[in-house]
């Protein structure tokens, strides 16, 4: 029975990260530009968040939930500011040469970080998780251990859609040349953009 939650749990991780959208954008530019280390470790950034949000709706902690949706407008403003920023930096990076990766670990703790502030800072993500654990509630049978296969399902299913597509990516990086990488990092930001504008429209709404 465990088994079974645990690979439920892992579809909806995979599900919830496949679309493409901000974020999948971010882990395809970084694994073009700097290696599948990077883009994995973006990806791991959103599968950390999702995990975050996944205990909250898995655990039933509604003091929790009431303090992120209290927090929803605060939250999408920085959301969308930070990828403006983020979408303002691709569009003005330049590549000199081929796509290389980074010489240490920073980098990758970096592109963790920055996506992981993104994903949390998205309070439509809470509400996706609560909306899926409410659903499976006769499946965790309101138990801890259950609840944690929950987790842990998701979290894998999550990390593993990244892990795809970053080796997926990685595998044709080195056929790109700098200017389509330029070209890439300049469509990329504009999608950045054009996603930060959006999330604006909705909170102006």
């Amino acid at each position: 029975m465990d088994a079974f939650l645990f690979l439920k749990a892992a579809l909806i991780g995979l599900s919830i990260a496949a679309p493409v959208g901000p974020i999948g954008l971010l882990c395809i530019q970084r694994t073009l530009a700097h290696g599948a280390r990077v883009g994995f470790a973006s990806g791991l950034g959103a599968a950390l968040a999702d995990g975050v949000y996944g205990a909250i709706g898995a655990f039933g902690l509604t003091a929790i939930t009431r303090f992120f949706v209290t927090l929803a407008t605060p939250l999408a403003i920085c959301g969308a500011v930070f990828l403006g920023w983020m979408g303002v930096r691709l569009m003005r990076a330049a590549p000199a040469g081929a796509p290389t990766s980074l010489p240490d670990a920073a980098g990758s703790w970096r592109a963790f970080a920055s996506v992981f502030v993104l994903t949390i800072a998205n309070p439509m993500t809470i509400v996706s998780f609560i909306a899926v654990f409410a659903t499976l509630a006769g499946d965790m049978a309101g138990t801890r251990p259950a609840a944690v296969v929950m987790v842990l399902g998701v979290l894998t299913g999550s990390a593993l859609w990244w892990l795809a597509l970053a080796f997926g990516v990685a595998a044709i990086r080195h056929r790109v040349g700098s200017r389509a990488l330029q070209a890439i990092n300049r469509s990329a930001g504009l999608f950045l953009l054009g996603f930060a504008a959006w999330q604006a429209l909705g909170i102006l709404r």
